[in-house]
């Protein structure tokens, strides 16, 4: 005969999954608790990833639009400062070896409408014009008696442009002012670039500025490996004026300048998000420890009851970090779709403007993101720490406490 048989005691693993699924269940036996702490994740985490999802998408259209342009941008200084260039300088550009093509730039500041709406005017010989562009409505402009423009969507938009507009003299000319006429409008979902631009052709554009026979700077396309002798050869060069002009130096910017500064700007902007995220774990931390302490007696009373049946304080704190776990993976996965609805569907309302200088707080035009897997992964750690500090606190101090003074 055999004896009584009795319940096998549970291995170790065995009692680690049941500690974890409690305190998984934890999380539904105080609703509010759980729901406030998740909200309190979003709000601090969401401003954060659209930020960095905006700064990523606009630097990704930067990037691509310096690995489509020149090789080098060729300008003029005097006096320490920026000046234009002679147009003659483009022929003496080309005759360097391994230049294989250079062409003149117009680019200035104009004021439209009664408004006196900013945009930018970029002047091109119409043989440089973008080959690929789509538009809204119209045509690429061409030389013509009345200035032809293609405007951008957004800047169309707010001064209620169309094909056919004609905009009055926005200019002053010693030699004469003409009307302009809208021929074309850059399509919405192009680089966030043409927001607020005016294509013109070149000669329109020296017009416009009174400074004929001018550019703002050379764009050259060298041959491949060329670029650094080209840009040797034109730093060398005494001035860029005609003979018995003022020395006008030349300034180079090259392809990975240009990258490295416009990804230096954007990197400081990003730096005020980055500070959002070191604010959010300084305030969540006690936020979390005034929100568990309003349970804080309830808390007591579970771990005066999991300790009088024999739980220990190891245990009651590993229940209570799983707790965490599972609400920080809730408050990071919303917070992570809340971003990209606010990305994909309001176009980063409220935040665009810090990345994109005079856009609206609701941007007209495709706002460009990528959320990239370092900030999700630093929100992810950044919610954890959050209800992990402010919970495992609190727990400790209800577990360390003797169970008949925890359970009054």
């Amino acid at each position: 005969m055999t004896g009584p048989t009795s319940r096998a005691e549970p291995g170790p693993m065995a009692a680690l999954v049941g500690i974890a699924r409690s305190g998984g269940v934890a999380v539904t036996l105080h609703p509010l608790r759980s729901v406030v702490t998740v909200a309190a994740l979003v709000a601090m985490l969401v401003p954060f990833l659209v930020g960095l999802g905006i700064s990523r998408g606009v630097l990704d259209q930067a990037e691509d639009s310096v690995r489509n342009g020149g090789d080098l941008y060729v300008s003029g200084e005097r006096f320490g400062a920026a000046a234009p260039v002679p147009l003659a300088v483009v022929d003496r550009l080309r005759a360097i070896p391994g230049v294989d093509d250079a062409f003149p730039r117009l680019v200035g500041e104009v004021l439209l409408g009664t408004n006196h709406e900013s945009a930018v005017l970029v002047g091109l010989p119409t043989d440089r014009f973008p080959a690929e562009v789509t538009f809204v409505e119209g045509r690429l402009c061409a030389e013509a008696p009345a200035h032809e423009l293609v405007v951008g969507s957004e800047l169309a938009r707010r001064l209620g442009l169309r094909v056919g507009s004609r905009i009055p003299p926005f200019y002053r000319n010693p030699r004469g002012e003409r009307v302009s006429e809208v021929v074309g409008v850059f399509g919405g979902a192009l680089p966030i670039w043409q927001a607020h631009v005016v294509l013109t052709p070149i000669g329109a554009a020296a017009a416009i500025f009174d400074e004929p026979g001018v550019a703002t700077q050379v764009v050259v396309h060298c041959k491949p490996g060329y670029a650094d002798g080209v840009r040797s050869a034109v730093l060398a060069m005494d001035s860029l004026a005609p003979d018995g002009a003022p020395v006008l130096r030349p300034l180079v910017v090259a392809r990975d300048d240009l990258a490295a500064m416009l990804a230096a700007r954007l990197l400081r902007r990003e730096g005020l998000f980055a500070l959002h995220l070191v604010l959010a774990l300084a305030i969540g931390v006690p936020l979390l420890l005034v929100s568990t302490g309003l349970g804080l007696s309830e808390g007591r009373r579970e771990a005066g009851l999991l300790k009088a049946v024999g739980w220990g304080t190891d245990e009651v704190l590993l229940r209570s970090f799983v707790e965490s776990v599972v609400l920080a993976v809730a408050g990071a996965s919303v917070s992570i779709l809340v971003a990209v609805v606010w990305l994909r569907g309001f176009g980063g309302a409220g935040v665009a403007p810090v990345f994109l200088p005079g856009a609206d707080l609701v941007p007209g035009f495709v706002v460009p993101f990528r959320l990239t897997p370092i900030p999700v992964l630093l929100s992810s750690v950044a919610a954890l720490a959050i209800t992990a500090t402010g919970s495992l606190w609190s727990s400790w101090r209800a577990a360390a406490a003797p169970p008949a003074d925890a359970m009054r």
